[in-house]
């Protein structure tokens, strides 16, 4: 079994900017790639980088984030707990959730150098 994290909106969408989630839906994925169980898990809000979400989601078993925009700091952070990211996803979360277990979605290699926040701050990671 592994379980997958995918940040939200709230919508089933899946909220591009990583930081700025409100949420994380949680698959727990089979050994025969089947959908488990999902969970929800409400997300601190700030950078990605600077949030203690990497150690929570690894006491949530996660060892998979498919993120749409996501700074390097963040990355980092997650790489160190063990969870691996695959960026460059949009969309539905039920439909990305699918297309991942079909081999049908990549790392983009595209990584959110430069992006604002609300209150004007600017991260640069």
């Amino acid at each position: 079994m592994k379980k997958i994290a995918i940040p939200v909106d709230g919508n089933n969408q899946l909220e591009d900017h990583f930081g700025q989630c409100n949420f994380y839906e949680i698959y727990t994925i089979s050994n025969e790639n089947k959908i488990i169980e999902v969970e929800t898990l409400a997300a601190e809000q700030g950078c990605g980088c600077k949030s203690n979400i990497a150690s929570i989601l690894v006491e949530h078993g996660v060892s998979l984030m498919l993120a749409g925009s996501i700074g390097t700091g963040a990355i980092h952070v997650l790489n160190a707990c063990n969870i691996d990211v695959v960026r460059g996803c949009s969309g539905n979360t039920n439909e990305i959730i699918n297309l991942y277990l079909q081999g049908k979605i990549k790392d983009s290699g595209i990584t959110c150098a430069h992006h604002e926040h609300e209150h004007d701050h600017q991260c640069n990671h």
